[in-house]
């Protein structure tokens, strides 16, 4: 069994190494792939032609607008299809991609980068710094309704105009020239770098998008800049990639095609996988002991959080002692040892291991643990909080999840252990994936699961995830000493001073309890002896580029 650490203290080196220089950064399928495609696939892999990795994306992407698919099984898209102007590397570190090169300003807040003379789209037309600055005005038009548009408030003039208080030319980005792209933001961020790998900041070829709007929902009007183009799509069925020929690196892609199948059940995607119609698989959780420790799994760390939201708005989580209480009564550690069993870690807090202070110190060792399984608190604090309310009875109580196996058999323990440890009875109730999205982030829900996977190495990341209206709070919950903490430390540039406020911030949630922590992720795979080179960064992104079947 293998196994990766985040490298994230590479990342900060890089970001320091970068300063030094500039004094001149939802997890949550559909039908199988057909027969025909599926023998097509083997037999090329037989070593006698093109190489064609076949893997399963779970379902249907969200969007393959990269300011809209601001989601896993879109990202796991998009991360192949195209490439940013950094791109993470195999260390993890952002690195060259679109941009050869870049300058930062004295100031820190002004990077200007220099695009590649080969950088071109899969049709053929230039990719030119227009194609940056007309996706990322896209990314934040409050027209355009992106849950990734807070990742533009770093930019001078972003927030503004996704509120509705600016106009777009206010937005702090300019094509120079063809080739080149400037960006002042708000305050110096260090890993600005390392955001703008993220799909939310890909290009978008602007004379294709206004010839045609919806070029990026058919494989036939899709344009890539990445390593691959989208060669077919069967909508929630399959999708397939080719080798982009005009990809400025194209001499490093290994694989000639990848065959995506859409499967949401990973016990239907291990058995494609034992019959040779996938090169990898998930492990199904009832046989995780039997699988999790063979000679091909892979476990990788992955920044993320599985995670509850109470909504704040509905009774009884008004009260801040009735959330607390529900959180308490649950018993992380004998989730992940008899429930999901893929070695994860429990979480007694929210951002995830694998973030490295200037201390040195990781930022979940330098916090500590802040929610604790604690069944008699839990019931004190249940009682405390009825009695606040004069409630003789608590009001009814629905967890909602989408539909998944594992999510059910969580949610199942959960409800068990609610009544165990609290006495009360809690209902399940489940809906398909759009759904409850949309219910999610309408506030329709009262208490339902959710997962952060991080967009970039930073643990501002998840905290800022939970300042007032953020479009990724979905709770209904606002605190102003939290929201100024975030703000300050989105702008402070004395990096121990800014991991203090992050702390802190990180504890007002803990006290507040609007959502609460179950595990944090990990990436176990299984995968084909011939299967070579597969990166899956931390931060959420697969990546094929280096991937390659030895045949």
């Amino acid at each position: 069994m293998k196994k990766k650490g985040f490298l994230l203290v590479m990342l900060v080196a890089f970001i320091l190494v970068l300063t030094a220089c500039t004094t001149s950064t939802g997890n949550e399928g559909s039908e199988e792939e057909d027969s025909g495609s599926d023998a097509a696939a083997s037999e090329e892999n037989d070593g006698s032609g093109e190489k064609v990795l076949r893997m399963n994306n779970g379902e249907e992407p969200t969007s393959l607008n990269p300011p809209v698919g601001f989601d896993s099984v879109s990202w796991n898209v998009l991360n192949n299809l195209m490439e940013g102007l950094t791109r993470l590397g195999k260390d993890d570190t952002p690195q060259p991609a679109m941009a050869e090169e870049w300058e930062v300003s004295d100031n820190g807040k002004t990077y200007t980068f220099h695009l590649r003379d080969d950088a071109k789209w899969s049709n053929g037309d230039p990719v030119t710094a227009e194609d940056f600055a007309y996706a990322w005005k896209q990314l934040l038009n409050p027209e355009t309704g992106s849950s990734a548009a807070f990742l533009g408030y770093f930019i001078e003039g972003g927030e503004a105009y996704n509120a509705g208080d600016g106009a777009a030319d206010d937005v702090a980005v300019k094509a120079v020239d063809d080739k080149t792209f400037e960006v002042t933001l708000t305050a110096p961020t260090g890993y600005f770098l390392h955001v703008v790998s993220n799909p939310a900041f890909f290009p978008v070829n602007k004379e294709v998008a206004k010839e045609n709007p919806e070029w990026y929902s058919e494989a036939d009007s899709f344009v890539s800049n990445g390593p691959f183009k989208l060669e077919t799509w069967k909508h929630d069925k399959e999708m397939v990639f080719a080798k982009n020929d005009q990809y400025w690196d194209k001499d490093t892609v290994n694989l000639d095609k990848v065959h995506w199948a859409m499967v949401t059940d990973v016990n239907t995607e291990y058995q494609m996988f034992e019959s040779d119609e996938l090169d990898m698989t998930e492990i199904p959780p009832d046989m995780a002991d039997q699988l999790i420790d063979g000679d091909n799994v892979v476990i990788e760390d992955q920044a993320g959080l599985y995670f509850y939201r109470f909504n704040v708005n509905q009774e009884p989580f008004q009260n801040k002692k009735i959330r607390k209480a529900f959180a308490l009564a649950i018993n992380q550690q004998e989730i992940v040892d008899y429930v999901t069993k893929n070695k994860e870690k429990a979480a007694k807090a929210f951002v995830s291991p694998g973030f490295t202070a200037p201390s040195g110190k990781d930022f979940r060792a330098a916090n500590g643990d802040l929610v604790n399984f604690d069944p008699e608190k839990a019931k004190q604090l249940l009682e405390e909080g009825m009695g606040e309310e004069d409630y003789d009875e608590l009001p009814p109580v629905t967890l909602t999840y989408n539909t998944d196996e594992q999510h059910k058999a969580i949610a199942e323990t959960m409800q068990n252990m609610f009544s165990e440890n609290l006495g009360v009875d809690v209902e399940l109730a489940n809906t398909e994936w759009n759904v409850f999205l949309e219910d999610q982030k309408s506030l329709n829900l009262q208490f339902s699961r959710s997962s952060f996977i991080f967009d970039y190495g930073d643990p501002i990341n998840f905290l800022e995830s939970f300042i007032t209206d953020s479009s990724m709070n979905r709770t209904g919950w606002s605190n102003e000493e939290y929201d100024k903490l975030i703000s300050q430390a989105k702008k402070e540039a004395d990096e121990e001073k800014r991991w203090e406020m992050m702390y802190e911030a990180e504890k007002i949630l803990a006290e507040e309890m609007p959502i609460f922590p179950i595990h944090y992720y990990n990436q176990v795979y299984i995968y084909k002896d011939d299967v070579k080179d597969i990166v899956r960064h931390p931060v959420g992104y697969l990546e094929l580029k280096w991937a390659d079947i030895q045949q």
